[in-house]
């Protein structure tokens, strides 16, 4: 399968099985089977059945699903993909099981390993059907035109903060406030995103970026809010995602992390709040003094959503269906490695009704529309994450004949649930091909995992330089079976 090449060209892709369409009269998306996919440049321009009009190219569709490009809207590829084989099973056992205070801090890549770090999570996003990222990265030179390079449509939101969180014992957090260090990063951090808003690209948008709830002032948010309304973007903030921040906000201002952020004028339709699990009536938190979840709904703000760092270690939302049935607008993100956007949607399914006990709390649609027109309202851009005419060209071609979509009574499902990424076959952006045949076209995959593999390599020789208890990468996370030299020696058989 090739795309037309030319910017103005009109290509159509000829009676695709299914396209998953957006009916706007319904506000939903259906399924259309048999149906052409039109798009001129990058802009779709016919959805349905016997499309007439004049092309530049066609593609035969036949065997293949159409569904629209996922829109993540947390992610964190500068970091995240040196955690393998570190963090999939391990937290603080006395700071709430999170792996926020001991781990984060001890593991992270040095700055000059970004590049291939985000480069194998551009292609593992893209490869999952992920057409625009939100990248939560500190501001960084030749961050943008990488971005930019891998094909990928982003929105960068670089983070900011005036203080950092550390712990001396492994059982209590301190923090550490620079002010200046905040002021340097709050106009770094702005600077990062005015470069995006003018990339050539016309793919890189920009978001806000206060990092964590307990690492920024009163003040601080409100600048950040100030200069997201200038700029016309949203804001996006780590929130209730701990325990330990949880009662830490309760510790110095009287209020759960809901209430303070409505206190300084700062919850509300510009802000999305990153995980936002732990509001006072959630199971792991005794605070029945609150009401978080209706100042949350009332508000307008919105929740990006990532269930997988978090299902590591026995943490989960209650839960997506409560969320959207209120009305709360709800997206999904690839917080953590690998960054598998439909291994994410499946896991919100099935994590919501495990934890609910009740099946109807986490249903496809509820996940499916979370991660394409929910990041899509998130990033205000009613043209991503639904193929109509006047969307964005921004999708993906699923093999109907993977032996895993078979039987594909009902081809969503059997994507989410059993095919995964395996069947995801081309991806489009823009009116590119960037994935063809399942292989990443703008990356060069194996060269920026081997510069991956370097950094990590690197940053585990000084694990014990800052680990509280000098442990070094084994001692901090043991692996799953020890090494020996040799086994002991078998007995003779007779």
């Amino acid at each position: 399968m090739s795309s037309t090449t030319s910017r103005t060209a009109t290509t159509r892709i000829a009676n695709l099985d299914h396209v998953v369409a957006w009916d706007d009269s319904e506000q939903r998306h259906v399924y259309l089977d048999g149906a052409d996919l039109v798009f001129k440049a990058n802009e779709v321009v016919h959805v349905g059945p016997g499309y007439a009009g004049p092309v530049d190219g066609t593609i035969d569709g036949k065997g293949f699903m159409a569904i629209p490009g996922f829109v993540n809207v947390h992610s964190h590829p500068f970091s995240e993909p040196a955690n393998k084989g570190l963090t999939e099973e391990y937290g603080s056992d006395k700071l709430g099981q999170s792996s926020l205070y001991e781990y984060l801090t001890v593991y992270g890549l040095n700055p000059e390993d970004a590049g291939p770090s985000t480069q194998v999570a551009m292609s593992e996003l893209l490869k999952s059907g992920v057409t625009t990222i939100t990248d939560l990265s500190m501001a960084r030179d030749g961050w943008v035109d990488q971005l930019a390079k891998t094909g990928i449509r982003a929105v960068v939101c670089p983070m900011m903060r005036q203080g950092v969180w550390f712990t001396k014992n492994g059982h209590t957090v301190d923090y550490a406030w620079d002010e200046k260090a905040g002021e340097k990063a709050f106009e770094n951090s702005m600077k990062t995103i005015d470069e995006a808003l003018k990339h050539p690209s016309g793919r890189i948008g920009g978001m806000a970026g206060p990092a964590q709830i307990d690492t920024c002032r009163e003040g601080f948010f409100r600048e950040a809010l100030q200069e997201a309304r200038k700029r016309g973007i949203p804001m996006q903030t780590h929130a209730c995602q701990a325990v330990v921040e949880f009662y830490e906000m309760v510790r110095r201002h009287g209020k759960t992390p809901i209430e303070w952020l409505e206190d300084i004028g700062v919850l509300g339709p510009d802000l999305v709040i990153g995980h936002g699990i732990f509001l006072n009536d959630h199971p792991q938190i005794h605070h029945p003094h609150g009401n978080d979840f209706e100042r949350l709904r009332d508000s307008g703000a919105a929740v990006a959503h990532c269930p997988t760092v978090f299902a590591r270690r026995g943490m989960v939302m209650n839960s997506i269906g409560r969320y959207m049935n209120a009305g709360i607008t709800v997206g999904i993100g690839t917080d953590t490695f690998p960054h598998n956007m439909v291994d994410e949607i499946r896991l919100v399914c099935y994590a919501a009704r495990v934890f609910t006990g009740n099946y109807k709390m986490g249903t496809t649609r509820h996940a499916f529309e979370a991660a394409t027109i929910g990041g899509a309202k998130i990033l205000r851009r009613p043209d991503l994450g639904r193929l109509a005419p006047g969307t964005k060209a921004d999708f993906s071609l699923v093999d109907m004949s993977h032996p895993y979509m078979q039987p594909s009574h009902e081809p969503v499902r059997s994507l989410i649930y059993s095919a995964s990424e395996r069947a995801i076959r081309h991806v489009y952006v823009d009116g590119r091909q960037v994935v063809k045949d399942g292989k990443v076209l703008t990356i060069d995959v194996e060269a920026a995992t081997a510069g991956l593999i370097e950094g990590q390599r690197k940053r585990l020789a000084t694990v014990s330089q800052r680990d509280w208890a000098g442990r070094d990468a084994d001692g901090l996370s043991p692996p799953v079976y020890g090494k020996k030299d040799r086994l002991p020696q078998s007995r003779p058989v007779n």
